[in-house]
């Protein structure tokens, strides 16, 4: 937040994946004046964690993030949460599937027949699964956003270069990673710098007119797989 002297920095160690957390940074942020951006990039990839978790943290706790800051932007304020090309690499779920998971309640949401883990084969259907509901809700909350005169809307990376990416790089799909970098259009990673200005365009005025939508930047890694250039 500003002050005469310039920028002050205050940090809060949050969990995600706890209500009760994300609340108390919400309201920590209000108290300190009009929020006006919100970024949410956190979140556990495949080989991190358990398929519970990943639903725990990349799922319901995007959900928390979207609804706790909901309630605290200002008029004029937009929300971005970080995604991932992951969410438009399984099949539709359908109509029902989709409306369950953009509408049903933050507690409740984990109860969903879809989301047992009877039904999550693996931890990268999980994460699959995971981003599918982030571009869902994000619509779904863009709506509330809206009653507050604010806007939320989502970006789906590919692979960024970045700590992360390097830790799925050397796991046992890394070799399928490197096949979407070779089989892509751009046929390389993508940079946070460039994450970054896509980020800035949806926190300004310029992109007044967007909300609720999700944005695909992955070096065409989806358009070859939907072509069959790189196997689902």
């Amino acid at each position: 937040h500003l002050q005469e002297s310039g920028f002050v920095v205050e940090t809060q160690k949050s969990d995600v994946s706890s209500q009760d957390s994300v609340e108390a940074l919400a309201a920590k942020a209000a108290a300190l004046g009009n929020v006006l951006q919100v970024v949410n990039t956190a979140g556990l990839s495949p080989n991190m964690a358990s398929v519970e978790r990943l639903l725990e943290v990349d799922l319901l706790g995007a959900v928390f993030v979207l609804e706790a800051f909901g309630n605290v932007m200002a008029q004029g304020g937009s929300g971005i949460h970080i995604s991932s090309m992951a969410g438009h690499m399984i099949p539709a779920l359908g109509a029902e599937a989709d409306k369950a998971l953009a509408t049903t309640p933050a507690l409740e949401l984990l109860k969903l027949p879809l989301l047992q883990t009877a039904n999550v084969p693996s931890t990268t259907y999980a994460y699959c699964l995971a981003k599918r509901a982030n571009h869902l809700r994000v619509q779904a909350e863009s709506l509330k956003w809206a009653e507050r005169g604010a806007r939320v809307n989502s970006i789906s990376p590919g692979i960024i270069l970045t700590a992360l990416a390097k830790h799925e790089l050397e796991s046992p799909i890394g070799n399928g990673y490197r096949a979407m970098i070779q089989h892509s259009a751009a046929k390389r990673v993508g940079t946070v710098d460039e994450v970054a200005e896509m980020a800035h365009y949806l926190l300004s005025p310029d992109s007044g007119f967007v909300t609720g939508s999700d944005f695909l930047m992955d070096g065409g890694v989806i358009a070859a797989m939907k072509l069959g250039k790189i196997p689902l």
